[in-house]
């Protein structure tokens, strides 16, 4: 178990790191702030999360921004600690929302054959972690934007009340929306055949 559960870390992590935008070169400049990227690579570590545990998605997500500091930086040196930010407060939430609703609605039988049930729990973590996401780099924005490079930018505070914070939490809103049902999807796949194979 512990050598099959160690593969699909190894598994994920990979994916994650070759679906960034800058080596799959899938990336999608949001519409309203082209500065901002919508991309894919998160989706394995939501799937992780939901699949392994959530030791692994952090993990995979740690190493993931390892990489993105060693040979990713972006605009900023400190862009990967933001994101991973963004995605630990996205964890949390979803972490949340299992912990509040899994037992409830759902149990051994029933996550796996009644859509019903899955469909439940995505849009109960999906909410979660939209929300965790939205109000925790909300504050993270608020707070760095203003400090000087390389921890922020030296913006107005005017500025980035009316408009960086507002557009960074609609982005990071949208961002879940996709990210997180799909990553669910593609573990509850994962997990039943893994369950028709005898492997999980």
């Amino acid at each position: 178990m512990q050598t099959k559960a160690l593969t699909l870390i190894i598994i994920f992590t990979v994916l994650t790191i070759v679906l960034t935008p800058e080596i799959s070169r899938i990336a999608l400049p949001a519409p309203y702030a082209p500065f901002l990227i919508y991309q894919i690579w998160e989706i394995p570590i939501v799937a992780a999360f939901l699949l392994l545990s959530i030791r692994s998605a952090v993990a995979i997500a740690a190493l993931n921004s390892i990489v993105l500091l060693v040979f990713f930086q972006g605009a900023s040196p400190l862009g990967p600690f933001y994101n991973l930010a963004a995605i630990f407060s996205m964890l949390l939430g979803i972490y949340v929302a299992h912990r509040l609703f899994f037992k409830r609605i759902s149990n051994k039988e029933k996550f796996d054959t009644q859509w019903k049930y899955n469909t439940t729990l995505a849009v109960a973590y999906t909410g979660f972690g939209m929300t965790f996401r939205v109000i925790i780099m909300g504050i993270v924005n608020f707070i760095t934007l203003g400090l000087p490079p390389p921890v922020g930018y030296a913006l107005p505070q005017p500025i980035i009340v009316s408009y960086y914070v507002p557009i960074t939490c609609i982005f990071n809103a949208t961002l879940a929306l996709y990210t997180i049902p799909i990553g669910y999807f593609i573990a509850v796949v994962i997990k039943r055949n893994l369950r028709h194979a005898n492997m999980l």
